[in-house]
This record gives C-alpha cells, sequence and structure tokens, in this order.
C-alpha cells in the first residue's frame, strides 16, 4: 500500500488519485516527477549511501532534480540543521548512531519542501527516546502544514497521530480520527523521571565474613 501511495507500484485493480490526478495515467517520467516533488520518504532502514556523508545524503533527490551545487548545499545544511545535526553535516553513516542516520533520512525527505512525508516504520529500529525524538520532529512536520503518512506496527506509536487506519489482510477494517499525544511532552516527561531518578548507585562488594570486611 504504501508503494502504490509513494508512486512506486501501481494497483493492479481500482484507481489512486494523488492532488486530483489518477496516477495510473501517468507516465514514468511524470511519477518521477511526482515522487521528486510531492512525496519525501523516509524508511525504517535508513537508505543511506555508505560511502557519503550526510549533507551527500540530503543532497541526493536535489542533485536528481538538476538543483545546482550552491543551492543543494544550502538546502541541505538547512535541513540537517531543522533535524538537530548541526556539526555532522561531515560525518558517514558508521559515524553516526541509529538515531542519528534516521535523522539524516527525515532530512533527505524534508530537503526537496515536499507536501507529503512517507514514513514506513521510521521508529522500527530505535529506542524509546530516539523514538520520541523521531516522532517529535514529524509531529513538527504536520504543525507547518504537510501531510505524514506513517506505517507502524506499534499501537503506542500510532497514538501520536490524529487519524488512525487500520488494515489486516489487505483490508481497512478501522479508520478513526484522535487526538494525538504530543511526542515533545513525552520526551520531556522521560527525561524528567530519569532525572528524578538520579543515577545509577554503583555496586558495592559485600566481603566474606573473616576476610577482613567492615560489618
Amino acid at each position: 500500500l504504501m508503494n502504490i501511495m509513494g508512486c512506486l507500484d501501481q494497483p493492479t485493480k481500482g484507481s489512486y488519485r494523488l492532488n486530483g490526478k489518477d496516477v495510473s495515467r501517468l507516465s514514468r517520467a511524470q511519477l518521477a516527477e511526482v515522487r521528486g516533488r510531492t512525496i519525501g520518504f523516509v524508511f525504517q532502514s535508513f537508505n543511506l549511501l555508505s560511502r557519503t556523508s550526510a549533507l551527500e545524503n540530503v543532497e541526493m533527490p536535489l542533485l536528481y532534480q538538476g538543483v545546482p551545487a550552491g543551492e543543494r548545499h544550502r538546502r541541505a545544511r538547512r535541513a540537517l540543521e531543522q533535524v538537530g545535526l548541526v556539526g555532522r553535516e561531515d560525518h558517514h553513516p558508521n559515524q553516526l548512531s541509529g538515531g542519528q542516520q534516521q535523522r539524516v533520512a527525515i532530512a533527505r525527505a524534508l530537503v526537496g519542501d515536499a507536501p507529503i512525508i512517507m514514513a514506513d516504520e521510521p521508529t522500527g529500529n530505535l529506542d524509546t527516546r530516539t523514538s520520541y525524538e523521531v516522532m517529535a520532529i514529524l509531529q513538527g512536520f504536520v504543525g507547518q502544514g504537510k501531510t505524514v503518512i506513517l506505517v507502524t506496527h506499534e499501537a503506542d506509536i500510532a497514538a501520536y497521530a490524529s487519524r488512525v487506519i487500520t488494515l489486516r489482510d489487505g483490508l481497512i477494517i478501522d479508520d478513526r480520527q484522535q487526538t494525538p499525544i504530543s511526542a515533545s511532552s513525552a520526551l520531556a516527561a522521560l527525561t524528567a523521571a530519569a532525572a528524578a531518578a538520579g543515577p545509577a548507585a554503583p555496586a558495592q562488594a559485600q566481603g566474606e565474613a573473616g576476610a577482613g570486611a567492615a560489618p
């Protein structure tokens, strides 16, 4: 379904309209144009090029669009700044944490200023704190007027969306509106709880009786 919505595959039956256009009638060049300018993709496995820097990875969609080098650099740096990676522009993926790699992937989806962001299990490989950080970034996009379509198997991640469509065996079994949880608030609460708990007390060795240990 994500591939069809993202204009990567075409439906075998029925029709799919994006911005009022039946995408099944578009040529390959037109579909590529839609993918390049209308949709930004975020993948669970990041899909970063291992031998290129974070900046170069983010620039990649603009390269395919023929954007001049100076403009590519400027927009890629701005996108990395928006996801909190200032100072990491020259790092390669193997020099970044999983959360930082996902931020690079989000910046790459953002750099083309696409009105739609499609995220396929964007928190699947991340720990709790980093998942909150990623969801806070995606919710921020919604606040900017972008549409974020997110695929997840995790109910706690779906709680951050304003609309949840549940599918089973290829069929929609539920479609409901809800008040989303604020990922920024969840992250703040997690940080406060960690601070209240304080640092873990170091383990204290217990001497054997008669071995000279203090009572």
